[in-house]
């Protein structure tokens, strides 16, 4: 087992934890038997959360209502979880925008930027000494099929994910030998709030309804991945079919065929 064992003075972390594949990792973990620190903006519904957590599996679970692309809200949590003792750490949190850059919303996009590549580095380097020293510890990274090849029409997204896909793998081959691992959760579509955050509406027409992954079976194969101490894991077949075709479709037909899907999604 690549998890630690759940004690009463450890905790999972799991950011993006109001809803999606964050609240099904909590579920999952809490199932497990972790306590946790659940982290997203949202309060009130992290409260509610954390209230089933404890009743339905007796578990402790903590609540830390912050913006994560907030770098001064962002420094006082990451402080906070460097003194922790921190076994499972989930960077989840993230959202996506669609559209030309030269139109998009530079502050939004610095934001996009802060959540999905930024404040992951940040929380990783926050807790990963405490657990290289302790030789135990599980990170999962919350990547994308969308860092695989360049996304015209979702640019910064898709510069994001290259990003965490990236550390994510290279930090699993690392910390190889110290009892600590780094597994990648690279899903294709989920069911989640994602569309209404990036204001796609039509994205759920575009992709086939068999073709979707629920929010669960994503967070079932990220923990079972982790605790088998995987580099990747790639819920579903088209997701699968994604990466595949990302790492090996020339750049020069991909970029052409994703600026005319990623178009319509708006």
């Amino acid at each position: 087992m690549s998890l630690p064992e759940p004690t009463s003075g450890t905790r999972a972390v799991v950011t993006g934890a109001s809803s999606g594949i964050g609240v099904a990792l909590a579920e999952g973990l809490a199932q497990h038997g972790y306590s946790l620190i659940l982290v997203a903006r949202r309060e009130d519904r992290l409260r509610e959360l954390a209230d089933r957590l404890r009743a339905r599996h007796g578990v402790a679970a903590e609540i830390r209502a912050v913006d994560l692309s907030d770098r001064g809200a962002r420094g006082k949590l990451c402080d906070e979880l460097a003194e922790r003792d921190i076994a499972v750490l989930c960077n989840n949190a993230g959202f996506a925008t669609y559209g030309d850059l030269a139109g998009a919303n530079p502050a939004r996009e610095r934001q996009q930027v802060e959540l999905n590549a930024v404040a992951l580095h940040d929380l990783t380097l926050a807790v990963l000494p405490g657990m290289v020293e302790r030789g135990t510890g599980a990170i999962l990274i919350t990547g994308s099929t969308a860092g695989n090849q360049p996304g015209p029409n979702n640019a910064t997204y898709a510069a994001s994910k290259a990003f965490a896909n990236t550390l994510s793998e290279s930090l699993h081959g690392e910390l190889a030998g110290t009892g600590v691992t780094c597994t990648l959760l690279a899903p294709g579509p989920v069911r989640t709030e994602y569309a209404e955050a990036a204001e796609v509406p039509n994205l759920d027409r575009l992709v086939p309804g068999p073709l979707w992954v629920s929010a669960e079976q994503a967070a079932a194969e990220a923990i079972s991945g982790m605790a088998a101490g995987r580099r990747r894991v790639v819920p579903g077949v088209f997701a699968k079919v994604q990466t595949v075709g990302g790492q090996y479709t020339p750049r020069g037909l991909v970029g052409p065929i994703l600026r005319t899907v990623y178009r319509k999604v708006k």
